[in-house]
Protein backbone atom coordinates (compact mmCIF):
# COMPACT_ATOMS: atom_id res chain seq x y z
CA UNK A 1 0.00 0.00 0.00
CA UNK A 2 1.41 3.05 -1.02
CA UNK A 3 2.07 6.38 1.66
CA UNK A 4 -0.66 8.06 -0.17
CA UNK A 5 -3.45 5.27 0.49
CA UNK A 6 -1.85 4.84 4.35
CA UNK A 7 -2.49 8.32 4.97
CA UNK A 8 -5.72 8.96 3.46
CA UNK A 9 -6.74 5.66 5.51
CA UNK A 10 -5.67 7.27 8.83
CA UNK A 11 -7.59 10.98 7.97
CA UNK A 12 -10.52 8.86 7.12
CA UNK A 13 -10.58 6.50 9.93
CA UNK A 14 -10.25 9.76 12.78
CA UNK A 15 -12.82 11.66 10.70
CA UNK A 16 -15.40 8.67 11.31
CA UNK A 17 -14.28 7.86 15.35
CA UNK A 18 -14.05 11.33 16.02
CA UNK A 19 -17.89 11.40 18.12
CA UNK A 20 -17.79 13.93 20.27
CA UNK A 21 -16.27 17.30 19.27
CA UNK A 22 -16.72 19.78 22.36
CA UNK A 23 -15.98 22.88 19.85
CA UNK A 24 -19.51 22.14 18.61
CA UNK A 25 -20.75 24.22 21.54
CA UNK A 26 -17.85 26.91 21.38
CA UNK A 27 -18.57 28.24 17.98
CA UNK A 28 -20.87 31.24 18.43
CA UNK A 29 -21.08 33.73 20.95
CA UNK A 30 -25.30 33.27 21.76
CA UNK A 31 -24.24 29.29 21.76
CA UNK A 32 -21.63 30.39 24.50
CA UNK A 33 -23.68 31.98 26.72
CA UNK A 34 -27.00 29.86 26.19
CA UNK A 35 -24.40 26.80 27.59
CA UNK A 36 -22.19 28.73 30.03
CA UNK A 37 -22.31 26.97 33.50
CA UNK A 38 -21.14 29.93 35.44
CA UNK A 39 -22.69 34.04 35.69
CA UNK A 40 -21.79 36.27 37.54
CA UNK A 41 -24.66 38.93 38.45
CA UNK A 42 -24.48 42.41 40.19
CA UNK A 43 -26.65 40.10 42.95
CA UNK A 44 -23.99 38.12 43.68
CA UNK A 45 -21.52 41.10 44.72
CA UNK A 46 -21.13 43.45 47.87
CA UNK A 47 -19.31 46.24 47.51
CA UNK A 48 -17.13 47.26 50.75
CA UNK A 49 -16.52 51.20 51.26
CA UNK A 50 -14.68 53.57 53.38
CA UNK A 51 -15.81 56.17 55.09
CA UNK A 52 -14.13 58.73 57.34
CA UNK A 53 -15.22 61.92 59.75
CA UNK A 54 -14.82 65.29 58.02
CA UNK A 55 -17.11 67.23 54.95
CA UNK A 56 -17.17 66.90 51.46
CA UNK A 57 -14.08 64.66 51.22
CA UNK A 58 -13.39 62.00 48.88
CA UNK A 59 -9.79 61.15 49.10
CA UNK A 60 -8.33 58.29 46.94
CA UNK A 61 -6.24 55.24 48.74
CA UNK A 62 -2.63 55.49 46.94
CA UNK A 63 -2.61 51.42 47.08
CA UNK A 64 -5.93 50.90 45.92
CA UNK A 65 -6.49 52.75 42.88
CA UNK A 66 -10.64 54.25 42.33
CA UNK A 67 -11.31 53.77 45.90
CA UNK A 68 -11.94 56.13 48.47
CA UNK A 69 -12.45 57.37 51.66
CA UNK A 70 -15.31 59.25 51.91
CA UNK A 71 -17.11 61.14 54.41
CA UNK A 72 -20.73 60.91 55.17
CA UNK A 73 -22.62 62.83 52.97
CA UNK A 74 -20.01 62.01 49.59
CA UNK A 75 -20.46 58.64 50.83
CA UNK A 76 -24.77 58.76 50.74
CA UNK A 77 -24.35 60.15 47.50
CA UNK A 78 -22.47 57.35 45.82
CA UNK A 79 -24.49 54.54 47.71
CA UNK A 80 -27.18 56.35 45.86
CA UNK A 81 -25.51 56.13 42.23
CA UNK A 82 -24.34 52.61 43.17
CA UNK A 83 -27.99 51.26 44.18
CA UNK A 84 -28.97 52.72 40.73
CA UNK A 85 -26.69 50.87 38.81
CA UNK A 86 -27.84 47.81 40.57
CA UNK A 87 -25.33 47.06 43.30
CA UNK A 88 -28.00 46.64 46.41
CA UNK A 89 -25.24 45.52 49.34
CA UNK A 90 -22.09 47.69 50.78
CA UNK A 91 -19.81 46.73 53.72
CA UNK A 92 -18.64 49.94 55.66
CA UNK A 93 -15.43 50.23 57.36
CA UNK A 94 -14.77 53.00 59.49
CA UNK A 95 -11.93 55.25 59.43
CA UNK A 96 -11.16 56.41 63.36
CA UNK A 97 -9.97 59.84 64.59
CA UNK A 98 -6.69 58.58 66.55
CA UNK A 99 -7.83 60.81 69.55
CA UNK A 100 -10.93 58.09 69.56
CA UNK A 101 -8.62 55.01 69.03
CA UNK A 102 -7.77 53.08 72.87
CA UNK A 103 -6.39 49.64 73.74
CA UNK A 104 -10.22 48.24 73.89
CA UNK A 105 -11.39 49.54 71.28
CA UNK A 106 -14.26 51.66 73.17
CA UNK A 107 -15.63 53.82 70.53
CA UNK A 108 -16.70 50.71 68.76
CA UNK A 109 -19.47 50.84 70.34
CA UNK A 110 -20.43 53.93 71.04
CA UNK A 111 -24.33 54.86 69.97
CA UNK A 112 -22.88 58.31 67.75
CA UNK A 113 -20.11 57.11 66.95
CA UNK A 114 -19.08 56.67 63.13
CA UNK A 115 -20.39 53.62 62.40
CA UNK A 116 -23.54 53.85 63.87
CA UNK A 117 -24.18 57.90 62.35
CA UNK A 118 -23.33 56.29 59.08
CA UNK A 119 -25.52 53.03 59.41
CA UNK A 120 -28.14 55.34 60.77
CA UNK A 121 -27.80 57.88 57.65
CA UNK A 122 -27.39 54.94 54.72
CA UNK A 123 -30.91 53.80 55.96
CA UNK A 124 -32.43 57.04 55.81
CA UNK A 125 -31.12 57.87 52.94
CA UNK A 126 -30.95 54.61 50.86
CA UNK A 127 -33.34 51.97 52.43
CA UNK A 128 -33.79 49.43 50.05
CA UNK A 129 -29.59 48.71 50.47
CA UNK A 130 -28.22 46.06 52.61
CA UNK A 131 -25.97 47.29 54.63
CA UNK A 132 -23.09 45.11 56.53
CA UNK A 133 -21.25 46.05 59.63
CA UNK A 134 -17.80 44.79 60.33
CA UNK A 135 -17.45 43.80 63.76
CA UNK A 136 -13.61 43.78 64.91
CA UNK A 137 -11.14 45.79 67.01
CA UNK A 138 -8.56 46.33 64.89
CA UNK A 139 -9.52 50.02 63.11
CA UNK A 140 -10.61 51.37 67.14
CA UNK A 141 -7.67 50.21 68.89
CA UNK A 142 -4.22 52.05 69.36
CA UNK A 143 -2.37 48.65 68.81
CA UNK A 144 -4.16 47.77 65.47
CA UNK A 145 -4.95 44.29 66.52
CA UNK A 146 -8.70 42.66 66.66
CA UNK A 147 -8.55 41.89 70.58
CA UNK A 148 -7.76 43.07 73.56
CA UNK A 149 -4.16 42.57 74.37
CA UNK A 150 -2.27 41.70 77.91
CA UNK A 151 0.63 43.05 79.69
CA UNK A 152 2.46 40.30 78.19
CA UNK A 153 1.24 41.29 74.24
CA UNK A 154 -1.27 38.18 73.91
CA UNK A 155 -4.18 38.54 72.43
CA UNK A 156 -7.12 37.76 74.63
CA UNK A 157 -10.16 35.94 73.44
CA UNK A 158 -12.53 36.52 75.94
CA UNK A 159 -12.56 39.84 77.04
CA UNK A 160 -12.23 40.69 73.10
CA UNK A 161 -15.50 38.67 72.87
CA UNK A 162 -17.71 40.68 75.65
CA UNK A 163 -16.89 44.16 73.38
CA UNK A 164 -17.43 42.57 70.58
CA UNK A 165 -20.85 41.29 71.93
CA UNK A 166 -21.45 45.42 72.34
CA UNK A 167 -20.30 46.26 69.01
CA UNK A 168 -22.29 44.32 67.25
CA UNK A 169 -25.96 44.91 69.50
CA UNK A 170 -24.88 48.68 68.70
CA UNK A 171 -24.36 48.60 65.00
CA UNK A 172 -27.85 46.37 65.42
CA UNK A 173 -29.58 48.98 66.66
CA UNK A 174 -28.26 51.72 64.34
CA UNK A 175 -30.11 49.75 61.51
CA UNK A 176 -27.57 47.24 60.71
CA UNK A 177 -28.70 44.39 58.60
CA UNK A 178 -26.04 41.97 59.14
CA UNK A 179 -23.43 42.32 61.26
CA UNK A 180 -19.94 40.50 59.96
CA UNK A 181 -17.13 39.65 62.61
CA UNK A 182 -14.01 39.72 61.18
CA UNK A 183 -11.77 39.20 64.17
CA UNK A 184 -11.81 34.98 64.50
CA UNK A 185 -12.07 35.55 68.27
CA UNK A 186 -12.84 31.58 69.53
CA UNK A 187 -16.55 31.59 70.14
CA UNK A 188 -17.58 35.29 69.22
CA UNK A 189 -20.64 34.21 66.77
CA UNK A 190 -22.29 32.33 69.31
CA UNK A 191 -21.93 35.26 71.82
CA UNK A 192 -23.00 37.97 68.83
CA UNK A 193 -26.50 35.42 68.26
CA UNK A 194 -27.02 35.37 72.10
CA UNK A 195 -26.63 39.52 72.63
CA UNK A 196 -28.56 40.39 69.17
CA UNK A 197 -31.73 37.66 70.22
CA UNK A 198 -32.10 38.91 73.57
CA UNK A 199 -31.66 42.32 72.78
CA UNK A 200 -34.84 42.15 70.04
CA UNK A 201 -33.09 41.70 67.02
CA UNK A 202 -33.82 38.54 65.86
CA UNK A 203 -33.72 39.56 62.39
CA UNK A 204 -30.18 40.82 61.91
CA UNK A 205 -28.11 38.08 60.23
CA UNK A 206 -24.67 37.39 61.03
CA UNK A 207 -21.99 36.93 58.29
CA UNK A 208 -19.20 35.06 59.51
CA UNK A 209 -15.38 35.62 58.48
CA UNK A 210 -15.13 31.74 59.15
CA UNK A 211 -12.02 30.90 57.78
CA UNK A 212 -9.87 33.89 57.69
CA UNK A 213 -6.47 33.62 56.93
CA UNK A 214 -3.18 35.54 58.12
CA UNK A 215 -2.47 36.98 54.45
CA UNK A 216 0.09 38.81 53.07
CA UNK A 217 -2.82 40.15 51.14
CA UNK A 218 -4.10 42.72 53.16
CA UNK A 219 -1.80 45.43 53.02
CA UNK A 220 -3.61 48.03 51.21
CA UNK A 221 -6.50 47.38 52.90
CA UNK A 222 -4.40 48.17 56.64
CA UNK A 223 -3.72 51.72 54.32
CA UNK A 224 -6.83 52.40 53.65
CA UNK A 225 -8.02 52.38 57.62
CA UNK A 226 -4.09 53.12 59.00
CA UNK A 227 -4.92 49.70 61.14
CA UNK A 228 -1.58 47.56 60.55
CA UNK A 229 -0.76 45.86 63.80
CA UNK A 230 1.72 48.06 66.08
CA UNK A 231 3.96 44.48 67.34
CA UNK A 232 3.77 41.40 65.81
CA UNK A 233 1.34 39.81 63.30
CA UNK A 234 -2.28 37.82 63.23
CA UNK A 235 -1.03 34.73 63.74
CA UNK A 236 -2.45 33.56 66.57
CA UNK A 237 -5.82 33.93 65.79
CA UNK A 238 -6.19 34.08 62.02
CA UNK A 239 -5.60 30.95 60.10
CA UNK A 240 -2.31 29.37 58.54
CA UNK A 241 -2.31 29.74 54.55
CA UNK A 242 -1.28 26.14 54.70
CA UNK A 243 -4.34 24.84 56.48
CA UNK A 244 -7.36 23.86 55.00
CA UNK A 245 -8.90 20.84 57.55
CA UNK A 246 -9.13 23.61 59.84
CA UNK A 247 -11.32 25.89 57.71
CA UNK A 248 -13.92 23.04 57.64
CA UNK A 249 -13.52 22.75 61.30
CA UNK A 250 -13.67 26.58 62.10
CA UNK A 251 -16.98 26.81 59.44
CA UNK A 252 -18.45 24.13 61.45
CA UNK A 253 -18.23 25.84 64.55
CA UNK A 254 -19.69 29.14 63.60
CA UNK A 255 -22.35 27.34 61.51
CA UNK A 256 -23.36 25.36 65.08
CA UNK A 257 -23.43 29.15 66.87
CA UNK A 258 -25.76 30.34 64.26
CA UNK A 259 -23.84 31.71 61.16
CA UNK A 260 -26.03 32.79 58.68
CA UNK A 261 -23.85 32.86 55.94
CA UNK A 262 -19.83 31.57 56.24
CA UNK A 263 -17.05 33.13 54.58
CA UNK A 264 -13.64 32.82 53.15
CA UNK A 265 -10.99 35.48 53.17
CA UNK A 266 -8.53 35.87 50.94
CA UNK A 267 -10.23 34.67 47.73
CA UNK A 268 -7.98 33.86 44.75
CA UNK A 269 -5.33 31.83 46.59
CA UNK A 270 -7.62 30.06 48.56
CA UNK A 271 -10.38 29.18 45.86
CA UNK A 272 -9.98 25.54 46.96
CA UNK A 273 -11.01 26.30 50.10
CA UNK A 274 -14.16 27.63 48.94
CA UNK A 275 -14.85 24.58 46.89
CA UNK A 276 -14.28 22.50 50.19
CA UNK A 277 -16.47 25.02 52.32
CA UNK A 278 -19.18 25.28 49.23
CA UNK A 279 -19.19 21.32 49.85
CA UNK A 280 -18.99 20.96 53.11
CA UNK A 281 -22.51 23.43 53.98
CA UNK A 282 -25.88 24.40 52.32
CA UNK A 283 -25.04 27.79 53.84
CA UNK A 284 -24.59 30.64 51.61
CA UNK A 285 -20.78 30.84 51.31
CA UNK A 286 -19.10 34.04 50.64
CA UNK A 287 -15.62 35.26 49.55
CA UNK A 288 -13.58 38.10 49.91
CA UNK A 289 -11.33 39.28 47.06
CA UNK A 290 -9.55 41.32 49.26
CA UNK A 291 -7.18 44.59 48.86
CA UNK A 292 -4.14 42.95 47.61
CA UNK A 293 -5.97 40.82 44.96
CA UNK A 294 -7.46 44.59 43.81
CA UNK A 295 -4.23 46.66 43.64
CA UNK A 296 -2.24 43.70 41.71
CA UNK A 297 -4.62 43.69 39.02
CA UNK A 298 -5.27 47.27 39.32
CA UNK A 299 -1.13 47.81 38.74
CA UNK A 300 -0.82 45.56 36.07
CA UNK A 301 -3.62 47.72 34.40
CA UNK A 302 -1.66 50.63 34.42
CA UNK A 303 1.09 49.52 33.63
CA UNK A 304 -0.49 48.09 29.96
CA UNK A 305 0.52 44.41 30.62
CA UNK A 306 -3.28 43.16 31.02
CA UNK A 307 -7.24 43.94 29.63
CA UNK A 308 -8.24 44.89 32.79
CA UNK A 309 -12.28 44.58 32.41
CA UNK A 310 -11.76 41.23 30.87
CA UNK A 311 -9.45 40.31 33.94
CA UNK A 312 -11.63 41.71 36.22
CA UNK A 313 -14.69 39.74 34.87
CA UNK A 314 -12.57 36.04 34.50
CA UNK A 315 -11.38 36.70 38.07
CA UNK A 316 -14.93 37.10 39.35
CA UNK A 317 -16.24 34.34 37.48
CA UNK A 318 -13.85 32.05 38.51
CA UNK A 319 -14.13 33.06 42.38
CA UNK A 320 -17.68 31.82 41.84
CA UNK A 321 -16.91 28.87 40.22
CA UNK A 322 -15.00 27.97 42.67
CA UNK A 323 -18.23 27.87 45.27
CA UNK A 324 -18.96 31.07 45.97
CA UNK A 325 -22.40 32.77 46.48
CA UNK A 326 -21.53 35.80 47.86
CA UNK A 327 -17.99 38.39 46.20
CA UNK A 328 -17.12 41.55 48.45
CA UNK A 329 -15.03 43.02 45.85
CA UNK A 330 -13.29 46.27 45.25
CA UNK A 331 -14.36 45.91 41.72
CA UNK A 332 -18.04 45.77 42.08
CA UNK A 333 -18.80 49.28 40.67
CA UNK A 334 -16.76 48.61 37.76
CA UNK A 335 -18.53 45.19 36.89
CA UNK A 336 -21.51 47.25 36.95
CA UNK A 337 -20.11 49.37 34.88
CA UNK A 338 -18.78 46.86 32.45
CA UNK A 339 -22.60 44.86 32.25
CA UNK A 340 -24.19 47.81 31.58
CA UNK A 341 -22.02 48.10 28.27
CA UNK A 342 -22.02 44.97 26.83
CA UNK A 343 -20.01 46.03 23.92
CA UNK A 344 -17.35 46.43 26.38
CA UNK A 345 -17.62 42.69 26.89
Amino acid sequence: MSSENLTENHTDKSATTLIHRPRRLRCSATLRRMVQETTLSLDDLIYPMFVMEGEGQKVEISSMPGCYRYTMEVLLQEIAFLYQLGIGAVALFPVILETKKDDTGSESYNPEGLVQRTVKAIKQAVPEVLVITDTALDPFTTHGHDGIVDENGVILNDPTIEVLVKMAVSQAAAGSDMVAPSDMMDGRVGAIRRALDASGYIDVRILAYSAKYASAYYGPFRDALDSAPKFGDKKTYQMDAANSREAIKEVALDIAEGADIVMVKPALAYLDIIRQVKNYTNLPVAAYNVSGEYAMIKAAAQNGWIDEKKVILETLTSIKRAGADLILTYFAKEVALILANSDLL
